[in-house]
């Protein structure tokens, strides 16, 4: 067992990922045979695939509480099954469907930002997709692009994959169900976003097979999934200001060389980071942010 899992009535821990242990019922024989799992989002902490310490108070919480309300908000079939989870991981807790999940992160970008910014400045693509000629950062692409990455087993790097690729790996007929829905989950999220004066400038959304049915699962439209702007601050130019750990990545591309051990994060950047996470929650959500427990 994982040192950060937790005995749980009637459930076994199976998986540790970055951020989210995945339990199976006492009674399924292992994960692959399971119909349904808990998954419970921790408040751990990623950067440069390396994890950090101390992690952010509330962040398990927030994240799951906010894809809770997305899914309600998507008109897309999702993996939730129920909420009514053992009181230890209330509120970071959902129960979901088992799902034959596709080996993809699926990716859409409406703005140009991150690593695709990085690209660009180089060759004028983004994933080897053409764009045109004297865009700044951050601004907004003549329509959104979906640009898949391979999700890699863990400890490895996610590789970003062409279309093409994509349909090797999934087959033709699961590649453009997913691309289709990804670029349809994307419009309508930045529709629901605009309304409160936020902008998505990407994300990536992860999808499984139930019986052939394409279901949307994982997290979706989270501040660790997406990149996050107020429209407010990007029409000023401030345009890197995102709600998401990028204080955490700015402090770690200052103090450490990515070589070796990580260092650990200080107070105040976990705070701010935490901040962060907690104002994006209720500009979108319009209610509080739940409670450091």
């Amino acid at each position: 067992m994982s040192s950060s899992a937790l005995e749980l009535p009637g459930w076994k821990h199976v998986y540790s990922g970055k951020v989210r242990e995945l339990y199976i019922p006492l009674s399924a024989e292992s994960l692959d045979t399971a119909t349904q799992v808990l998954m419970v989002a921790s408040d751990r902490v990623s950067a440069f695939d390396h994890m950090l310490e101390p992690p952010i108070p509330g962040k398990g919480e927030l994240l799951n509480q906010m894809a809770l309300w997305w899914f309600e908000k998507l008109d897309f079939a999702n993996h939730v099954l129920s909420t009514d989870v053992p009181d230890a991981v209330a509120g970071r807790a959902i129960i979901a469907k088992r799902l034959k999940m596709y080996p993809l992160e699926a990716v859409v970008r409406g703005y140009i930002a991150g690593s695709g910014w990085d690209e660009y400045q180089r060759s004028g693509t983004v994933c080897g997709i053409e764009l045109p000629a004297g865009l700044e950062f951050g601004d907004k692409l003549p329509e959104p692009i979906y640009t898949p990455a391979f999700k890699a087993p863990a400890g490895q790097h996610d590789e970003n994959i062409s279309y093409e690729q994509s349909i090797d790996l999934v087959g033709e007929e699961a590649a453009k169900a997913i691309r289709d829905a990804s670029l349809n989950l994307y419009q309508q999220g930045a529709a629901v976003a605009e309304q409160h004066d936020l902008i998505i400038a990407d994300t990536k959304f992860e999808f499984g097979s139930d019986l052939g049915r394409l279901v949307l699962a994982d997290e979706v439209l989270t501040s660790d999934s997406s990149r996050y702007w107020s429209r407010e601050a990007w029409a000023e130019g401030r345009r890197r200001e995102s709600f998401d750990k990028q204080i955490v990545r700015n402090w770690l591309s200052d103090n450490w060389d990515k070589t070796g051990v990580p260092p650990e994060l200080p107070e105040e950047i976990v705070q701010q980071t935490a901040a962060r996470y907690r104002e994006l929650f209720e500009k979108l959500t319009g209610e509080s942010a739940p409670a450091e427990r």
